[in-house]
């Protein structure tokens, strides 16, 4: 029963930090890249810097993750990808163009939005579900004496 909890609690450990990574994308970045996108061109100049400066930390941090996630065959090899090939170079692609950026990157920038809060949302309830049925198992495990 011990190893059961500590394996479990191991798990949760796990789920937590991508609960907290999941929250973060709902309530920082989803907003952050709609307002970007519905403001456009009355941003203050120094968004432009942020966005660049973002999008370089991106590239760079998941292209590493990338790396390593190819090299280990990795199931979520995807997650890094779509940030190295895609959300980083529209967020160096508007950062460098600033006020001259094109409409069509600002509308991109919107759908990246909805798509990240969308997907966020939903792993969530997935995590919250899966929760669920571990807890709905160990109290099973429990009455039965295992």
């Amino acid at each position: 029963m011990e190893c059961l909890n500590l394996a479990l609690h191991g798990r949760m450990a796990q789920i937590d930090s991508h609960i907290a990574v999941n929250l973060f994308h709902i309530f920082a970045i989803a907003p952050f890249f709609l307002y970007v996108a519905i403001v456009r061109g009355q941003l203050v100049p120094w968004i432009f810097s942020l966005l660049t400066g973002l999008g370089i930390v991106l590239l760079v941090y998941h292209g590493y993750k990338t790396f390593l996630k190819w090299k280990a065959q990795s199931p979520s090899l995807w997650v890094n990808a779509i940030h190295v090939f895609a959300v980083a170079p529209l967020l160096i692609f508007i950062g460098s163009k600033g006020y001259d950026t094109p409409r069509w990157a600002y509308e991109l920038l919107a759908i990246v939005s909805f798509g990240a809060l969308g997907y966020h949302i939903y792993s969530i309830i997935l995590q919250i579900n899966e929760m669920q049925n571990a807890h709905a198992n160990t109290d099973a495990d429990a009455k039965k004496g295992v």
